[in-house]
């Protein structure tokens, strides 16, 4: 076995040591438990099948891969056992009731950033759960009782809040359980790390292609100071990487068919990032609105996504200002 200089006993307590079983928590166990079958398949690659096998379309448009399929079946399995009510699912158009009578609402994206499958970069899982209600899905992220991700990387990390911080677990292989790695996770105040996707930025609004600009001038511009660049390509993956090294992430609308309320889905993808984003101390907004203040109108719609450092966030806000 490969040991470090400081390797030791294993440190943190396991993620059901931490959390009770029962409520919104009991939940985010259950997901927590579904998730290590999922890394060990997605590690698996090509061995048993191809992962990136094109097997239909989702209500957005997107082709779903069979292990999209695959992360889905197993999700809804999960949550059906957990006694969910019902699962609003990237994959899936309709609500899909398990539990007629229960306690507890979750939105799943089983797979975030699958166009990645195969080839080794980031990918995850995203969800919230809210109290079961008459209005189902169709309400603001500030009814959001707790959230959580899955990061599928070099090591298999699950985040989580259930409205009392951000905390972190990492996958202890040896024991096919999570352990806490990252308790109460506080992002700093400002952003040295910036992600989005350059070659789209010829399509923004002109105010957020002169924040770029600025940005791009660093310490011999407006800003005042130097910043990096970053881009995974997949959203869990920058929440994964912000939460723990700081940062700020932009994915706006712009003038792009298909494009112009953003492309990340509010409910399964924008509003768990948010939750566990305000809980660390950052902010999350369409551009000038929280996320989690908004109200969709639609099961999967879409938003632009701004989340991160809360002074990146308000300085963006100005640059699309219509007064700047």
């Amino acid at each position: 076995m490969l040991r470090l200089p400081n390797d030791g006993a294993p440190q943190g307590k396991f993620l059901d040591e931490y959390l009770p079983e029962s409520g919104a928590a009991g939940i985010v166990l259950a997901i927590a438990r579904a998730v290590p079958p999922m890394a060990l398949r997605l590690a698996q690659g090509r061995i048993f099948g191809d992962p990136t096998a094109i097997v239909g379309i989702n209500d957005s448009g997107d082709r779903q891969k069979a292990l999209d399929v695959a992360a889905h079946d197993h999700m809804i399995a999960a949550l059906g056992a957990a006694g969910v009510r019902q699962v609003l699912s990237e994959e899936a158009e309709a609500v899909i009731l398990l539990n007629p009578g229960a306690a507890f609402d979750v939105a799943i994206d089983p797979i975030d950033g699958s166009g990645s499958i195969g080839i080794g970069a980031p990918l995850g899982l995203l969800f919230t759960v809210l109290p079961a209600a008459p209005q189902g899905f169709l309400r603001k992220g500030r009814e959001v009782v707790a959230a959580g991700y899955a990061s599928f990387g070099h090591s298999c990390d699950f985040g989580f809040s259930v409205g009392q911080g951000t905390h972190i677990t990492t996958l202890d292989a040896a024991d096919g359980r999570f352990r806490l790695t990252h308790q109460d996770v506080r992002l700093p105040e400002k952003a040295r790390t910036i992600a989005y996707n350059a070659s789209n930025e010829r399509h923004w609004p002109a105010g957020l292609q002169a924040w770029a600009r600025d940005l791009r001038l660093g310490a011999d511009g407006p800003r005042g100071r130097d910043f990096n660049m970053r881009w995974l390509a997949a959203a869990v993956g920058e929440l994964h990487r912000i939460l723990l090294s700081g940062g700020c992430f932009i994915y706006p609308a712009d003038r792009r068919k298909g494009y112009e309320s953003g492309r990340l889905r509010t409910l399964y993808e924008a509003a768990p990032i948010a939750f566990l984003i305000e809980q660390a101390g950052g902010a999350a907004t369409n551009g000038q609105t929280p996320i989690l203040d908004l109200l969709p109108k639609a099961l999967h719609e879409h938003t632009p996504l701004v989340f991160g450092a809360a002074d990146e966030v308000a300085t963006i806000a100005r640059y699309l200002s219509p007064s700047v």
